[in-house]
């Protein structure tokens, strides 16, 4: 089966948990911005959580379907509409699985957050280079051609159950990671042994409108610089650089593998997929933590992960199919 692409969206890219093991050798991880929220989307339409999907920022794609198939929404809430072969629209639900005859999915703004995420049951089938299908924009390789989708793309979808529906389907449960996270809330770190560290929290910030996969830059008041560039060293997602400006950047999953710029510290673990809903504009706080509190944010959050995984599971077997 084959997906073909009406309308690329403002940025869609093929993405799964990213190409691991590679760095050593300069090449990024890439990947979904948010693992967990991917996973979940496969999880909902049976594919493996490392299954190749679209990740999709500020606006949507127009999908075409040329066979029934089943799909999830998951992350920022989006404009999500189906039209089947005899014109008729219907509203797609967000973070359930949808199960779509032959025609058009019509994905439009994203409301409250930058990016969501769409899986289609088999995954998205492209070849994997270096282990993974995910799209390195920067490298321009991988996913599909190592680019954005445009009009005109085919994207080939992976084996599955056959689906036999004349009409659009889903369930009235859904699922919601983060349901509780509030865009007021600060972005923990863990401050590095720079004299500068400090006073990221003690700023306010706002999301510059460069940003991108690569990076989050932030803009505020510039925190002046003590130390000058140093010898390059290993960066990694998550690792916040003070460049010259002494405007901060947070790196994201696109990230180069080293970097001059004093480190600042690192955005814990648990902390770092939201900011991949972050807009330009938007107020960003940071707050410090050491690496006890950390870790027990990492854990409380796989533990939501594991838990929205079993009750999905669990409802998928549900024999009544609510």
């Amino acid at each position: 089966m084959t997906l073909h692409v009406r309308h690329g969206g403002a940025l869609t890219t093929v993405q799964d948990s990213g190409r691991s093991g590679w760095r050593h050798l300069g090449v990024a991880h890439a990947g979904a911005l948010d693992p967990a929220q991917a996973s979940l989307a496969n999880r909902l339409v049976g594919n493996p959580a490392y299954a190749a999907v679209l990740e999709l920022t500020l606006r949507g794609p127009v999908l075409e379907f040329a066979q029934p198939t089943r799909m999830a929404l998951c992350g920022a809430r989006i404009d999500a509409h189906f039209e089947d072969a005899r014109a008729q629209r219907h509203v797609v639900p967000l973070g359930r699985p949808v199960t779509l005859p032959a025609g058009t999915l019509r994905l439009g703004m994203i409301r409250n957050g930058l990016r969501a995420w769409l899986a289609v049951a088999g995954g998205i089938d492209v070849p994997r280079v270096l282990g993974s299908r995910s799209t390195d924009l920067r490298g321009g390789f991988g996913g599909l051609d190592g680019r954005a989708l445009c009009a005109g793309d085919a994207l080939p979808l992976g084996a599955h159950p056959a689906i036999e529906v004349d009409a659009p389907t889903s369930p009235n449960w859904w699922i919601a990671l983060d349901a509780t996270a509030s865009a007021q809330d600060a972005i923990r770190y863990v401050p590095g042994a720079s004299p500068e560290a400090p006073m990221l929290a003690e700023r306010a910030w706002t999301v510059d409108a460069r940003s991108n996969r690569q990076g989050l830059r932030c803009v505020g008041d510039a925190i002046a610089a003590t130390t000058g560039e140093q010898i390059s060293a290993p960066v990694a997602p998550g690792t916040i650089q003070r460049p010259p400006d002494g405007q901060p950047i947070v790196l994201l999953a696109d990230a180069q593998t080293v970097g001059g710029y004093p480190r600042l510290g690192h955005v814990i673990a648990a902390d770092l997929p939201r900011l991949a809903q972050w807009r330009a504009g938007d107020a960003l706080r940071f707050v410090a933590v050491d690496a006890i509190a950390a870790r027990a944010a990492a854990q409380r959050r796989q533990g939501d992960v594991a838990r929205l995984h079993w009750a999905i599971d669990l409802a998928l077997h549900d024999p009544s199919g609510r």
